[in-house]
């Protein structure tokens, strides 16, 4: 429990003013940790158990960009998550100057000071340089995620698996290299829908696709990381 229930006002512009810009935080993102907030420090709780399927419904969204926004606040420090099950979440939520200051860092990597590299590996927004974006071509070995064809620099890509209307990240998880003819037909399809068309169109054997399938489940675990030597030195 706080000792007091924090000033509502300052609460606000700490939280508008400074941590959403901070860690570039989205429209889902936003009202998930706004909604979490005024549920638990607000009213002087530190920890707070929810169901996420009674926040979408009530911030009127589908639970899919909830879970998302959960995921992104906790890799980015605003909660953490002490416990997950059946009945929902038990987090325990961070006041805006608790949340440690962001800062960039070498081929435009954001890192915390004194954080792991695989920490700074889940906060790097991976289209926010050429670097960056080489990596994620590269970790591919020069094919296309979906079509595993060879893709010259000049017919590729980068391309959200879960596409940014849906609140898709820019992190390594949630960006492959693709062709341009799968980028565009893709659009915002489920990857794994498109994936079985490629199939059924003859441009993936059944081995291919089970191994696409797979692929998809290991980028979002955070298997299929990309090499950046430099982040966190």
């Amino acid at each position: 429990m706080l000792n007091k229930k924090p000033n509502p006002k300052l609460l606000w512009m700490q939280f508008e003013d400074i941590l959403v810009p901070r860690l570039g935080l989205n429209v889902w993102d936003r009202a998930v940790y706004s909604y979490l907030l005024r549920h638990s420090l607000v009213v002087g709780k530190r920890r707070l158990h929810f169901a996420v399927l009674p926040v979408a419904r009530d911030l009127g969204i589908s639970s899919g960009p909830v879970r998302l926004a959960i995921r992104r606040l906790e890799e980015l420090g605003a909660l953490r998550i002490l416990e997950r099950s059946k009945t929902g979440h038990l987090v325990e939520m961070r006041l805006p100057e608790q949340v440690r200051a962001t800062r960039t860092g070498r081929n435009g990597a954001f890192h915390h000071k004194g954080e792991s590299r695989a920490a700074a590996l889940e906060a790097t927004d991976f289209l926010s340089t050429a670097a960056l974006r080489k990596s994620i071509h590269d970790r591919e070995a020069g094919t296309c995620f979906y079509c595993l064809r060879r893709t010259p620099a000049h017919i590729r890509c980068i391309d959200h698996v879960v596409p940014r209307a849906c609140s898709g990240r820019n992190g390594y998880r949630n960006l492959v290299s693709s062709c341009m003819e799968c980028n565009s037909r893709k659009c915002d399809r489920p990857a794994p829908d498109f994936l079985r068309t490629l199939y059924r169109q003859g441009r993936l054997t059944p081995a291919e696709l089970d191994a696409r399938l797979r692929a998809l489940k290991d980028l979002a675990a955070g298997k299929l990381r990309p090499a950046l030597p430099e982040i966190g030195k």
